[in-house]
């Protein structure tokens, strides 16, 4: 018999649109100059990377939307920058810092 209250896992694809859940708080902390993502008693610290498609995550954007716009802005392919942001946005979901 399976938890109902068990989440389910969210499948990221390109047409996912990831937004931070109300309880996950992106922020910089001034005092240690880097970007920290803070939920209910845990805390992470995103590279540089996470930082920018994690502010790119607004829940309107698609994740190809935001693939696409850090393409162009890196100039780099977007077909990689694609696979690479699904994976990022599939683990952070996973860990409950995105909902998609």
């Amino acid at each position: 018999m399976s938890d109902t209250t068990e989440r389910q896992r969210a499948i990221i694809d390109a047409e996912s649109r990831p937004v931070l859940p109300r309880f996950v708080k992106l922020q910089h902390d001034k005092g240690r100059d880097r970007w920290v993502l803070l939920a209910p008693e845990r805390i992470l610290t995103p590279d540089e990377i996470a930082v920018a498609v994690l502010r790119l995550c607004d829940g309107e954007r698609s994740v190809g939307n935001i693939a696409s716009e850090l393409a162009e802005e890196y100039d780099a392919p977007a077909g990689q920058i694609l696979a690479d942001i699904i994976e990022l946005v599939q683990n952070l979901a996973d860990k409950g810092y995105l909902k998609s």
